[in-house]
């Protein structure tokens, strides 16, 4: 039997390097050549591959040099102000917790903004009911224009390491605000 075999490997050793020294050819990928033709193969893909999370991505992606902060920013109308002034009572605690931010603008009586209070500085033990917002107010306040593209905003995130920002208007007022969380929500979903 060891015969046998030994003799058939001989005659096969042959085939086998003629099958080696063959070159698998692949068939050609498609690369698109336009932005169009790439939306085309998006557009084609099935959502088995790539779902409509997916596709929300890539669109974001694709579209973040031509988006600018006031499309994706809290417009001034729904933001929740706080007077210098106000006490932070449980009234005063309630309003803003139930507001879902994170962040408050602190204003004078004029209506200037004089700072932020953040969420973290409301969560301190030591909060007394007849303490006044501008105690827990930081006075570090960043901008940022309604038209500054998001690149631009991200530049400002790294250089000056805030995370949220109030907006102006083109006639220098106050227009909303931006977090570096409605950067994240709009890019990642």
């Amino acid at each position: 039997m060891v015969k046998i075999v030994g003799f058939l490997d001989r005659r096969f050793e042959k085939y086998r390097n003629r099958l080696s020294l063959e070159v698998k050819v692949e068939p050609p990928k498609y690369t698109p050549k336009t932005m169009e033709d790439f939306i085309g193969v998006l557009q084609r893909t099935p959502k088995s591959i790539l779902n409509n999370v997916g596709r929300s991505r890539i669109a974001a992606v694709m579209s973040f040099d031509e988006r600018v902060v006031g499309d994706i920013m809290v417009a001034k109308k729904d933001m929740v102000f706080v007077n210098e002034k106000d006490f932070l009572g449980p009234l005063m605690l309630d309003k803003l917790y139930k507001s879902g931010f994170y962040n408050f603008p602190v204003v004078d009586n004029g209506g200037k903004v004089k700072g932020v209070i953040h969420t973290e500085a409301l969560n301190a033990l030591e909060i007394k009911k007849t303490d006044r917002a501008g105690k827990y107010m930081d006075g570090n306040v960043v901008y940022l224009h309604e038209g500054d593209s998001l690149k631009k905003a991200v530049e400002e995130i790294e250089r000056t390491n805030a995370y949220y920002f109030l907006v102006l208007d083109k006639d220098e007022g106050l227009a909303g605000f931006f977090t570096v969380q409605m950067l994240l929500d709009y890019l990642l979903g």
